[in-house]
């Protein structure tokens, strides 16, 4: 038999065991996991239950030493694995040994539409993490894309809940296969920024169930995700770290939750509520984890002394604190006490190439009038690349996510070695944005001051544009406060820093100008109609550079689909155009916000549908430097019964003279509902490569659940009889093909 033998025996050896210590403690392997937990629970004094479910320093909480149990570390983030910081400090730890690969953010995951490029990078940065000896990575994120104004939505994929829970559950399995746990994030409604701790978000059952909860349902029932992290906004006039409907009713009532659910950082502010409404683990900055307070305040956390002194007091009882510690130790058995995890890698070549194959899958050709792309190296002699974004790190900020990377390839350094001596390569800086590179202590050594005013740079530019082959003009947001970036949204959807002005007047200077405008968020572009060619490049981490100058140049055909809507104006977006962003403070005296969700399901392309608005760029598209035809769709019954499955099949052929990938869309129309609908649902993707002239069929099986509603005075999911269209579509506004069909 298989056993561990822990440091009891040691103690006992000493002659100085407690009372609680008197018998050594055995694991035995062989025995089921739920056993052991509740061998392990009934050994634990009380002191040691509540301990455990709190932290004792920023990133990390006890276990128990006694017991053999090892302590819990969690590192952020969603795209690569954070620095160290001091035990009780937000300062850097100074540690030489931990620098990570930047992953594309996941907006650009989202954009490849291939759970197999999920898989791959979830496996590369659970590597990274385990090798650094991590519990927990926070994160992915799956918060709903409802404004472009939403400063953490790089960190997110997009506006479609099916898009997202089939993207969110091969990222978590890739991550839970190394041994540690992917912390699926924020659980729920957390969708701005401003006022994230105080807004209280108003959203009817439908709306929640249809939109919000999908991908997070998925993440758990399908992805088996081990832990979820409570968002900062309130629901119901409850914070989410501790909200009986989300954690209780729904997570594990519901959807068979067996997983910890660990707080946002200084998102607890009730202990009664901590205790009995779904919280298992509290993590946050200070004493109540918001405000600078004592140092090493933890045990002033909620679910700390707080709850040791009410349970001493027989204010409450212990049953729901067993609940907690079985949830927490199963989460030890899943991770740092799996003897069978493996080790690990960190800073792999194989990492790079993914980070750099993640980038070129997730890049979108938005527009590319006169084949500007891709760039003939052996035509051009001169090419121009203006903009700061050329040159500005972008792995450092944007909140709790700023990396410490091994290195980073700017998209000028990328152009100029993928050009090497074919062409020359100049810069003008174009404009100035923000010249600062640090967060939270990491640096990222750049000095990015500039005195010359935006005539003088625009000057240069266009004198630099005018005699170039070919001009690429790379700007769009930044990772600073008020554009991509935690704790702050943006304050206006067009560019910042006199951008459009520069763009313009490139685009007088050279017919052949292309725009890269890096972001995580839709812009505005007043000059859409006067530049030819248009790409999003997303925050592409270490290998963005590389990425960029692959696709521009050629080397990779681009197949990445825009995950959301690229609105013409905010006022196309429901959120704004009904009034509510970013809520309505309460006048009763208290600081809460009241944000009523009035556009319900129509969020991002259904608004668009509903409203009938001309998105700038429409969710799903993305072009290719070849060209794909379809052929008629065709299904394989005319009618189906409730416990069918009706298949639809798509010739697909690449129709042009080189290899290229295109991402098929399923839509689903209901004719005919006792409810409001979306006009279509996205109900299947499935992405092709095709060498020129070859053709695929593309097959889609739909079973009633892709037909069915979130029916809130019902609560149940309904899939009325009637008649269907399935919709073969190359995005939202590009269709391709329909097949009608009826319900029975």
């Amino acid at each position: 038999m298989k056993k561990i033998i822990l440091s009891g025996i040691l103690l006992l050896a000493l002659g100085c065991m407690t009372q609680a210590q008197t018998v050594p403690v055995y694991l035995d392997e062989t025995k089921p996991v739920e056993e052991r937990i509740e061998d392990a629970l009934g050994r634990m004094t009380l002191e040691e239950k509540v301990a455990i479910t709190h932290a004792q320093s920023k990133f990390c909480s006890p276990g128990v030493a006694r017991l053999g149990i090892p302590e819990f570390w969690m590192t952020d983030g969603p795209h690569g694995i954070r620095p160290e910081v001091l035990w009780d400090e937000w300062d850097q730890a100074g540690w030489t040994n931990d620098s990570c690969v930047a992953f594309p953010t996941l907006t650009c995951l989202a954009a490849t539409w291939d759970p197999k490029v999920a898989l791959l990078y979830g496996k590369s940065i659970g590597e990274e993490a385990r090798y650094r000896n991590k519990t927990v990575l926070l994160g992915p994120g799956v918060n709903i894309y409802r404004s472009p104004l939403n400063g953490r939505n790089f960190e997110y994929m997009g506006e479609d809940p099916y898009l997202s829970g089939k993207m969110v559950v091969p990222y978590i399995q890739g991550v839970q296969q190394n041994g540690v746990a992917a912390c699926v994030k924020h659980f729920a409604l957390n969708n701005q920024e401003v006022n994230r701790h105080t807004t209280n978000v108003i959203i009817d059952d439908r709306t929640l169930y249809e939109i919000y909860l999908p991908a997070f349902k998925a993440a758990v029932q399908e992805g088996k995700a081990w832990s979820i992290m409570g968002s900062y906004n309130l629901y119901k006039d409850q914070h989410c770290c501790h909200n009986q409907y989300l954690l209780n009713d729904i997570l594990r009532e519901e959807w068979g939750f067996d997983g910890v659910v660990i707080s946002d950082w200084g998102g607890v502010h009730d202990t009664q509520q901590a205790i009995t409404n779904g919280l298992d683990m509290e993590f946050g900055s200070w004493t109540n984890g918001l405000s600078n307070g004592a140092s090493n305040a933890y045990d002033n956390y909620y679910l700390a002394d707080p709850y040791l002194k009410l349970i001493k007091e027989g204010k409450v009882g212990t049953k729901e604190l067993d609940d907690k510690v079985r949830r927490i130790l199963r989460l030890a058995y899943r991770t740092n006490m799996d003897r069978n995890r493996p080790y690990g890698a960190l800073c792999s070549e194989a990492h790079f190439a993914a980070a750099r194959h993640i980038g070129e899958e997730g890049i979108v050709l938005l527009q590319n009038n006169n084949n500007v792309l891709p760039i003939d190296l052996n035509k051009a002699k001169k090419i121009a690349v203006i903009g700061e974004n050329a040159i500005k790190m972008m792995t450092v900020g944007g909140g709790s996510s700023s990396l410490k990377v091994k290195y980073e390839i700017s998209p000028l350094d990328g152009i100029k070695k993928r050009v090497g001596d074919k062409a020359e390569v100049v810069y003008a800086r174009g404009y100035v944005g923000d010249p600062s590179g640090e967060y939270n202590g990491v640096k990222s050594g750049q000095d990015l001051e500039d005195s010359r005013s935006p005539e003088e740079l625009i000057a240069e530019a266009v004198a630099v544009a005018k005699d170039a082959d070919y001009v690429i003009f790379i700007g769009g947001l930044n990772k600073s406060a008020h554009q991509d970036c935690e704790d702050a949204d943006r304050k206006e959807i067009g560019l910042s820093y006199g951008q459009d002005k520069v763009i313009a007047s490139l685009a007088q200077a050279n017919k052949n100008l292309i725009v890269v405008n890096i972001s995580g968020n839709a812009i505005t572009m007043p000059w859409v109609k006067e530049v030819p060619t248009i790409v999003q490049a997303w925050y592409l981490g270490t290998e963005a550079g590389s990425a960029i100058a692959s696709v521009l140049v050629g080397d990779v055909n681009p197949s990445g689909k825009l995950p959301f809507t690229f609105p013409a104006s905010l006022q196309d977006v429901g959120a704004h155009k009904l009034g509510e962003y970013p809520g309505t403070p309460r006048n009763d005296g208290s600081n809460i916000v009241d944000e009523k969700y009035n556009e319900g399901i129509f969020v991002g392309y259904r608004w668009a549908d509903k409203e009938k608005t001309k998105p700038l760029f429409p969710f799903g598209h993305g072009l290719s430097y070849t060209t794909f035809t379809y052929g008629k769709a065709v299904a394989d019954k005319k009618v189906m019964g409730a416990d069918d499955v009706l298949t639809v099949t798509v010739p697909v052929t690449n129709s042009g003279s080189r290899e290229g990938s295109e991402v098929v869309q399923l839509y689903i129309s209901d004719l005919k509902s006792s409810l409001p609908r979306s006009i279509k649902e996205l109900k299947g993707f499935c992405k092709v490569k095709l060498a020129p002239g070859e053709t695929k069929e593309v097959t889609f099986t739909i079973a009633k659940e892709a037909l069915s509603f979130f029916d809130d005075t019902l609560h149940e999911w309904v899939a009325e009889p009637g008649k269907f269209e399935a919709i073969i579509a190359a995005s939202a506004t590009d269709i391709k093909s329909k097949v009608s069909f009826e319900l029975k």
